[in-house]
């Protein structure tokens, strides 16, 4: 992974993009790429590199250009087909300068077009300058593991892996909240690109290619997940038994982790949780890592979140070198600052925070690259959620029962505050909006409600800019057409991966976390090849009635050990809102929760505020708050912090040092015009 930048004039009247507004840009990537620097400019375009090398250490550098030194590439990520793919295009004829992946990408385009992108199993986001042509080509991987955001200002479209190097390119370019993207954080608990939270940033959508040409732009969709449609013949249905699915989910998901492994030229680590994701892929990286192969775990000083026995059990089964970072309420609340800095959007989880921990533990091992299980739960159907609306419908079509919405006490076993000890309480929750069973969204409306709530801390000016949208329509009214013609788990994992597996799990626990420390995350459950297999499933070999990941769970039986097999799903969370209201609680929490302060953002009424502290503070003594609070909390402070860093205190950028590639033409193609 790296961090890319650039400038584009969307006229050619305009003033070359200055150079050292692309410096600062770089600089202000560092943390994404350590290793190298790069620069190219000419009378339209500049383009800028912090490299983290990983492939091709030796020539793999950046801005790259054809062979015929027209068209340039700046590229994070990695593809890890672009051996495969290399072999066609040499068969083509074209001739290649280096091992990268980055040149097989740049003649991919030029041999097939915007179609290259839909031929390519990776992570990325790509930008592509055609000299000759005046036209810039944007693409992000499908699930949207690398970032890319871009802004259009004075004449000049910038783009940038982070949004702190777009402004550190240019002072001019606005800084304050978009209370679009703020509404859809405190319903959806994301933004969904190509929405942000910063007014006129813009985030390229998962999936998609975007085209600057002569003054106009296009944008088009190369992937969207689908699934088997219920009525009548449906393509690309998976047909075999289950034994079948088993054995294929099992090959797929052995060639992924190896692919992810050999594809790096250097040592690939391994993220372990102790739950059933993480346990597989460090089983299969330990197979095909060799002879030295080191995982990672959290341990939290909380018993209630620690994973420390199953972690363990999986390391020594697999002869890994094992590695723990030990996580306190304290340490949370330190480095929480930091970890906005770099998701740079509002949470409402405390969950990064660990996460943070964890990939400078990597750091501090010389790992760049780590394996992990993301993905597996959205593929697989793994999360309660689905369970829950699994449970719901059922319920949903004989409200009156008695007996259904005791299966509601099979959910959630891991909270202080489960249906099995609330019966009441959850039967009222999770039975609203019941008749409504079959309404797209209905899985998912129980948490976008308690999420909502939150928006009644808004301050006045917010909420009269925010009060006439509906986050939750206009999601649903995107939809693609066919999905009412998919089954309701389907719908579930379709709602789940377009917004909080793109917009916060692969963004702020994922490369946000990683690359803070300039680690690489890969992922073996986001494969494209073991996606289409997923998707291809029937529903009943992922939920199986209520046993979530079925297929999986038997993929695993043989290799990994039969305690984390059998273990009940408990999802990696953290300490919440109590790391903030302690009696020993960091100094700047009380500052950016200050009424100045809250009345410099405006996006909070500071009274509500001040109640919602004294109500936590009350709480310390009690173990916990409600679900409820401690969202509202972290959400709050997160955007106050958020506010301080990126709009009140405008982010620079240093100048980056010594480059490894500075090609300026401007000077140049001035004389020969």
């Amino acid at each position: 992974m790296c961090g890319i930048a650039g400038i584009v004039s969307l006229s050619a009247a305009a003033a070359p993009p200055s150079r050292d507004a692309l410096m600062r840009m770089a600089g202000a990537l560092t943390h994404r790429g350590p290793d190298e620097r790069g620069l190219y400019r000419d009378r339209r375009a500049g383009l800028a590199h912090a490299r983290l090398s990983v492939v091709d250490l030796s020539s793999g550098q950046q801005p790259l250009a054809d062979a015929g030194d027209t068209t340039w590439i700046v590229f994070n990520g990695e593809i890890f087909n672009y051996v495969e793919l290399r072999e066609k295009l040499v068969a083509l004829g074209h001739r290649f300068r280096t091992r990268s992946d980055t040149e097989v990408v740049i003649h991919a385009y030029r041999e097939w077009g915007e179609a290259a992108f839909e031929r390519m199993n990776g992570q990325w986001a790509i930008a592509i300058w055609d000299s000759v042509a005046g036209r810039l080509v944007l693409s992000r991987d499908r699930f949207g593991i690398c970032p890319l955001h871009y802004c259009e200002h004075a004449g000049r479209l910038y783009f940038a892996s982070e949004v702190k190097a777009i402004f550190a390119a240019d002072t001019g370019i606005s800084r304050a909240f978009d209370p679009v993207g703020l509404d859809q954080t405190f319903t959806l608990w994301t933004i969904v690109p190509p929405q942000s939270v910063f007014q006129g940033i813009k985030e390229l959508r998962p999936g998609h290619v975007r085209i600057h040409e002569n003054g106009k732009v296009r944008e088009r969709a190369f992937w969207k997940p689908s699934y088997p449609e219920t009525s009548g013949p449906s393509h690309g249905e998976f047909t075999g038994s289950l034994n079948d699915a088993v054995d294929e989910v099992r090959s797929a998901l052995e060639a992924a982790t190896a692919l992810r492994i050999v594809s790096a030229d250097v040592p690939v680590g391994c993220y372990l949780s102790g739950g059933l994701d993480s346990s597989l892929v460090a089983t299969l990286g330990r197979r095909f890592a060799g002879e030295r192969f080191q995982t990672f775990s959290l341990r939290f000083a909380d018993a209630e979140y620690d994973e420390t026995r199953f972690q363990r059990l999986v390391a020594s089964a697999t002869g890994s070198e094992h590695h723990e970072v030990v996580v306190s309420r304290n340490d949370i609340a330190e480095i929480f600052p930091e970890v906005i800095y770099h998701t740079e959007r509002p949470i409402l989880r405390t969950a990064p925070a660990p996460l943070f921990l964890l990939s400078r533990l990597v750091r501090e091992h010389g790992i760049k690259v780590v394996l992990t299980g993301e993905g597996a739960d959205e593929m697989f159907a793994g999360y309660d959620l689905f369970r829950e609306g699994k449970v719901r419908r059922f319920w949903g079509r004989q409200p009156a029962s008695t007996r259904r919405p005791r299966l509601l006490e099979r959910l959630y076993p891991y909270l202080t505050r489960s249906p099995m000890h609330q019966q009441a309480m959850a039967r009222q929750f999770f039975g609203r909006n019941i008749q409504s069973h079959d309404a797209p969204g209905f899985a998912h409306d129980t948490r976008w409600h308690t999420t909502g709530a939150i928006k009644r801390l808004f301050s006045a000016d917010m909420r009269a800019e925010t009060g006439q949208r509906d986050a939750v329509s206009e999601l649903l009214g995107r939809l693609p057409v066919e999905f009412s013609r998919w089954g309701s788990l389907a719908q579930d994992q379709y709602i789940e991966i377009e917004t909080l597996m793109s917009g916060y799990l692969l963004s702020s626990q994922g490369d946000r976390m990683l690359m803070a420390h300039s680690i690489e995350g890969r992922f073996p459950f986001l494969d494209d090849e073991l996606v289409k297999l997923a998707n291809s499933l029937p529903a009943a070999y992922k939920l199986a009635v209520l046993d979530e990941k079925h297929v999986l769970k038997r993929v695993a039986q043989p290799i990994v050990p039969p305690e984390i097999v059998a273990r009940k799903k408990q999802p990696y969370r953290a300490p919440n809102g109590l790391c903030f209201v302690a009696d020993d609680a960091p100094a700047y929490v009380q500052e950016a929760l200050s009424e100045t302060a809250l009345r410099a953002a405006n996006v909070f009424d500071p009274k509500s505020v001040t109640r919602l502290l004294d109500k936590c503070r009350a709480r310390t003594g009690d173990g916990d708050l409600s679900n409820s609070d401690n969202m509202a909390l972290v959400g709050v402070l997160s955007t106050q912090l958020l506010h301080q860093q990126f709009i009140a205190n405008c982010p620079g950028g240093a100048r980056t040092g010594a480059l490894s590639v500075d090609i300026d033409r401007e000077h140049r193609e001035e004389v020969l015009a």
